[in-house]
């Protein structure tokens, strides 16, 4: 994973953002194993405790799941997965409008500006 953390927001919320977009891109497959607290907080740079509370967040959320003595898993629902892939798309889909909008661009001339970009591949 890339862990691109940076100090203008809480990195426990950063690293949530991370393993949420790793989960919906596929990159952590459903059902897939995570590594342990240490290890994850070592590869990202962070102190365990931070981690723990990013991961025990994800839970409450419901894309992850801990099994007593087997560790943290990726959720099995699928139609989680994809519900959340969608709403990280629409989020990012509201910013580009709104940046779009900031620069004087109408609807219409975001969507023609899109297809062109679509058609330059």
């Amino acid at each position: 994973m890339q862990w691109n953390l940076s100090d203008d927001r809480p990195i426990y919320l950063q690293l949530m953002e991370t393993i949420t977009l790793a989960i919906a891109s596929g990159a952590l497959p459903a059902g897939s194993r995570l590594p342990s607290v240490r290890d994850l907080a070592a590869e990202a740079g962070v102190n365990p405790n931070t981690m723990q509370r990013a991961l025990a967040e994800l839970e409450h959320t419901g894309l992850l799941y801990s099994q007593r003595t087997a560790g943290r898993f990726v959720t099995d629902h699928t139609e989680q997965i994809t519900k959340k892939r969608k709403e990280l798309a629409m989020e990012q889909i509201h910013i580009f409008l709104s940046s779009m909008k900031d620069m004087g661009y109408t609807a219409e001339e975001t969507v023609e500006l899109i297809r062109q970009a679509i058609k330059e591949g």
